[in-house]
């Protein structure tokens, strides 16, 4: 599930602001890159876990989400304070727990007729383009249309969480989400979340300085693994049968 509070910060921080910190993405890219292998490594420990000791993966799942939200929270508040000798390891150890939480996800691609390792590679791809694409745009916007965006994006952000979590409380009674609302869902989480990574640009140069690419970073690895789970969940759902 996507967390919008590091997102609304940021906005909020960069409202009537001149650019602070102009390499700050720069400097955060490394980290986001190695946050996003860190995450592909809990994949494959937890489809080793799913496939081994498949009667405790849930379990552990369960338990990988609730600790890393907790983490989330923990680790965005040591990194706004720059301490990041313990920020960088509470940081990789959330982004692997991400990628635990994310396996169920792979399975389900994995096994979806028209999705499989494509499809996977589909999604990585399309983070790709939306990184280029999201510099370009984001790093010449208006400040105007700029925060017009972060804005329309941020409430975006806030109904979209509210949805899923109605979602998850509907499955928990056993109620799922026909596909044609799935479709619905997954679409409109692809295009906020491009709008994220275009507000990024925007945004974060004006809301931390050079030396603060920590949370910078951690902003910008939820937008493009949130990005990543949308477009996934689109194409299964596109692949699916009611």
């Amino acid at each position: 599930m996507s967390n919008t509070s590091n997102f609304r910060q940021a906005v909020s921080e960069a409202k009537n602001q001149a650019i602070i910190g102009p390499n700050v993405i720069s400097n955060a890219l490394p980290f986001v890159g190695g946050g996003l292998l860190l995450t592909a490594l809990g994949i494959y420990g937890g489809m080793g876990v799913l496939e081994n000791y498949p009667g405790i993966f849930r379990l552990t799942t369960w338990v990988a989400a609730i600790a890393s939200l907790i983490l989330f929270f923990v680790s965005m508040n040591v990194a706004e304070k720059g301490n990041k000798g313990v920020a960088l390891p509470l940081l990789a150890t959330y982004s692997l727990l991400v990628g635990y939480t994310l396996t169920g996800l792979i399975f389900v691609a994995l096994r979806t007729p028209g999705v499989g390792v494509q499809g996977i590679g589909f999604a990585a791809l399309g983070c790709g383009v939306t990184f280029i694409a999201g510099r370009q745009i984001g790093s010449n916007l208006s400040e105007k249309d700029g925060m017009a965006l972060a804005k329309t994006v941020q409430l975006g952000l806030i109904a979209l969480v509210v949805v899923l979590l109605a979602q998850l409380l509907f499955a928990v009674f056993g109620i799922f989400t026909p596909t044609f609302l799935e479709v619905a869902i997954s679409g409109i989480g692809v295009l906020l979340f491009v709008g994220a990574a275009v507000v990024d640009f925007f945004v974060l140069p004006r809301s931390y300085r050079d030396d603060q690419y920590l949370p910078a970073a951690l902003s910008m690895y939820l937008t493009y693994i949130n990005l990543f789970v949308f477009i996934l969940r689109l194409l299964i759902a596109l692949n699916s049968r009611d």
